[in-house]
C-alpha cells in the first residue's frame, strides 16, 4: 500500500508527537494506530507497521536512558528474560481466556494506578547499592514476567505499568523507573515485531519514512524527562493512563 506525501507528513507529525509521549510514559500507540487505521491501512498491517516504527524510536529513548545512567543494569540483566518468557506465555494464555472479561478487569484496576502514581513515596531508592536481594531476585522477577504476561495477553498501557511497579514496589524514582521500564517495554516489543515481520504485516514503504520522526520524538521525550524530572513523568503517566482508561471504557462497556 502506498500513502500520499501529505499522509505521509501527517503521520510523520503523529509519530514525532507520540514518541515524545511514549518514552515519558507509554501509551504513544494510542495516537499512532488509529491515525494509521484513519488513512487507511488496515488493522493487522497498522499494528505492524506501527511496532517496527515504534520499536525503532523505542530505541532511541532507551540509548538516552543507558547514556545519562537513568538505567539499573542489575534490574535490566535479571529481568529481561522473564519479561520475554512472561509475554510468551501471556500470547499463548490469550488463546484460553477471554480477553474482554480481562479487559474489563484491568479498566476497572486502573484509577488504582493513577492515584498511586500521585502518592509521594516516603523511601526512594537513588543508589543502586540500597536496591536489596528482595528487590532483585523476588520483585524484579515477578514484575517484568507479570508485566510480560500482560504485554502478550493484552497490551495497552503495559509500559506506563511497568514504570508504576518498579516505582511502588522497588522504589526507584521516577526517572529509572520509566528508564528500567523503556527497556523491558523495548525486549517484549521486539518479539512481537518479529513475529509482525514473518507474517508480512510490515508496510515498510509507510514505515520507513517514519522512522526519524518516531527517533526524534523518543530523543526529545527521554531527554526532556531526564533533565524536567519526575513532577513531568507523573503529568504524563496520569494522561496517558486516563486516555487508556477511556478508549477500554469505550472498548469493553460501550460507552
Amino acid at each position: 500500500m502506498e500513502l500520499t506525501i501529505w499522509g505521509i507528513l501527517i503521520l510523520s507529525m503523529v509519530v514525532l508527537v507520540a514518541g515524545f509521549i511514549d518514552s515519558i510514559a507509554g501509551g504513544g500507540g494510542l495516537l499512532t494506530v488509529p491515525a494509521y487505521l484513519f488513512l487507511g491501512i488496515p488493522p493487522q498491517e497498522a499494528l505492524g507497521t506501527n511496532k517496527f516504527v515504534s520499536c525503532i524510536g523505542t530505541s532511541a529513548a532507551v540509548a538516552t536512558f543507558i547514556k545519562n545512567k537513568k538505567v539499573v543494569m542489575k534490574i535490566v540483566l535479571i529481568g529481561v528474560a522473564f519479561s520475554i518468557v512472561g509475554s510468551i506465555f501471556g500470547t499463548e494464555a490469550i488463546l484460553l481466556f477471554n480477553q474482554s472479561t480481562a479487559g474489563k478487569i484491568i479498566t476497572l484496576m486502573m484509577p488504582a494506578g493513577m492515584v498511586a502514581v500521585l502518592i509521594p513515596r516516603k523511601k526512594i531508592v537513588s543508589d543502586e547499592l540500597l536496591l536489596t536481594k528482595a528487590d532483585l531476585y523476588i520483585k524484579t522477577p515477578l514484575i517484568c514476567f507479570i508485566m510480560g504476561f500482560y504485554d502478550g495477553f493484552f497490551g495497552p498501557g503495559a509500559g506506563s505499568f511497568l514504570a508504576i511497579e518498579f516505582y511502588l514496589f522497588v522504589k526507584l524514582d521516577l526517572i529509572k523507573a520509566t528508564g528500567n521500564a523503556k527497556v523491558f517495554n523495548l525486549a517484549s516489543n521486539f518479539g512481537s515485531l518479529i513475529a509482525f515481520i514473518f507474517a508480512g504485516k510490515v508496510i515498510y514503504s509507510v514505515a520507513i519514512p517514519l522512522i526519524l520522526s518516531s527517533m526524534l520524538g523518543n530523543y526529545l521525550g527521554s531527554l526532556t524527562a531526564i533533565k524536567t524530572g519526575a513532577g513531568l513523568i507523573k503529568v504524563f503517566l496520569c494522561f496517558v493512563l486516563v486516555m487508556v482508561f477511556i478508549s477500554l471504557l469505550i472498548k469493553y462497556f460501550y460507552f
